[in-house]
């Protein structure tokens, strides 16, 4: 497995950039590089950044996010890349873009301190939601004409943690990745946004936010907790069986599209 400074991209303006490449399948084949990139927001990008994603080779870009957050913060992208709209929700329900925008005030929902009980319900919305089966459908359309050589599709949310964490574990588990890797993969957000959750942290504090309780409702909202993902996953086995009929069933990916992306994607 490649390790973590491979894994996370060193970009200038880019949070949470992180290669899917080098995982390995219960069958011992191995996912790509230069193949599929996760990420939260990139409407900060330098020119620098634009420069190394074109050079990496980026030519799909998926955004997870509502109108509303797009509105705030236009992806910026290289040139000759296809942007690709496939909203999770209808509006941003993670709260993530609340958070990072300059005005945020940390009230969610009237509650300042109920960011862990707020991700538990997204994460059930995420699986169950009409919305969000046709946004993941969208994405593993692109996920099936990303067919060049070193050609990479990159898909991103506000935060990149929460709708492209889910996207994540969809993609790895339809590839035969095993579960603990997905998970790994999964947690991997808390060291990548470590020095942004910081940052922001700092922000508020800055700002006369010093309450506890809201200082932890705030690193809920921006980081993950495994129990995000087992919250998803049970919501999977409770409704529609386990997480290969979810994605047969529900995203409307066939067997045949699952042989396809084994082919794009691993090696």
């Amino acid at each position: 497995m490649a390790n973590n400074n491979e894994r996370v991209l060193n970009l200038e303006k880019g949070v949470n950039f992180r290669e899917l490449g080098g995982y390995k399948t219960t069958d011992g084949k191995t996912v790509k590089y230069h193949k599929i990139l996760r990420s939260a927001g990139l409407a900060d990008l330098s020119n620098n950044d634009l420069n190394y994603l074109k050079d990496y080779g980026l030519k799909i870009d998926v955004d997870f996010r509502s109108k509303q957050e797009i509105e705030k913060k236009p992806d910026k992208k290289p040139s000759g890349v296809r942007y690709v709209w496939a909203p999770v929700f209808q509006e941003d329900e993670t709260k993530a873009s609340e958070v990072q925008s300059d005005s945020y005030i940390p009230e969610i929902g009237g509650d300042p301190t109920n960011g862990y009980e707020h991700m538990i319900d997204v994460y059930r919305d995420v699986i169950t939601g009409d919305y969000a089966k046709v946004a993941y459908r969208k994405f593993f359309n692109q996920l099936l004409l990303n067919t060049g050589d070193h050609n990479v599709l990159l898909f991103h949310c506000s935060a990149g943690k929460d709708r492209t964490g889910m996207g994540a574990v969809f993609f790895l588990e339809a590839l035969g990745i095993p579960f603990d890797t997905i998970k790994e993969d999964y947690l991997l957000t808390n060291k990548a946004n470590k020095d942004y959750v910081n940052g922001l942290v700092d922000l508020l504090q800055n700002k006369g936010y010093n309450d506890p309780n809201v200082i932890n409702s705030v690193r809920d909202l921006m980081t993950v907790h495994y129990n995000y993902l087992a919250t998803a996953l049970k919501t999977v086995d409770k409704m529609y069986g386990n997480m290969n009929n979810y994605i047969k069933n529900e995203l409307k990916v066939s067997s045949s599209e699952i042989t396809t992306l084994k082919k794009i994607y691993l090696e």
